[in-house]
């Protein structure tokens, strides 16, 4: 199992987000396990850094503090002005860590605003999104690198290297790394709703 992110990382783990946010909109621990239909005690360890989280949870978790899962992307370096609406240096994009999940993000979009969304996916060996995923917004996808095993609607695809796919909107998704090295996809969300 990969090893949690720790207060010495250059970004503040997702769940001090969350926790940070919760406390801003003045929402108690217990409304938003209840929201999310999880314990207390596992909204607790998220926040501490303790637990894991999935994408389907901390996009649970986005719509009970009314955020957009964007909104838990890290910052990088400020782009240079001229460059701020349409390029993302490669050193200086929003990243995102699913805490214990062997899942990172990054933003590939220069902004939120667009009609599409492009986001990098980094899955560890043998790591998952977790329990099933259903956006209202189109996905497409390509890997960049390593192996990917997708199930579209609960039927598995294994897709390597330079192979992509679409999912209609409302499609039911999964996927998992099931190599023995990173796998890498590019995924593009239209509209821009992530």
């Amino acid at each position: 199992m990969p090893s949690l992110p720790t207060a010495k990382d250059d970004q503040a783990p997702v769940g001090h987000q969350i926790r940070d946010l919760r406390k801003a909109k003045r929402m108690t621990l217990a409304r938003l396990a209840e929201h999310i239909g999880r314990s207390v005690g596992y909204v607790s360890q998220v926040e501490r850094g303790l637990s894991e989280v999935s994408i389907p949870t901390l996009t649970r978790i986005a719509e009970a503090l009314e955020v957009q899962i964007a909104w838990f992307f890290q910052q990088g370096e400020p782009a240079a002005a001229e460059e701020r609406e349409f390029i993302v240096r490669a050193a200086n994009r929003r990243r995102l860590r699913y805490t214990g999940t062997g899942v990172t993000e990054e933003l590939l979009s220069p902004a939120l605003s667009g009609e599409s969304l492009m986001v990098l996916t980094r899955t560890e060996p043998g790591a998952d999104s977790g329990e099933p995923i259903r956006r209202e917004v189109e996905e497409s996808g390509f890997v960049k690198c390593g192996l990917l095993a997708l199930s579209i609607d609960g039927r598995w695809h294994r897709l390597s290297e330079g192979d992509s796919f679409c999912l209609p909107r409302g499609t039911t998704h999964q996927f998992r790394n099931p190599g023995d090295a990173p796998c890498e996809v590019v995924w593009i969300l239209t509209p821009a709703n992530y």
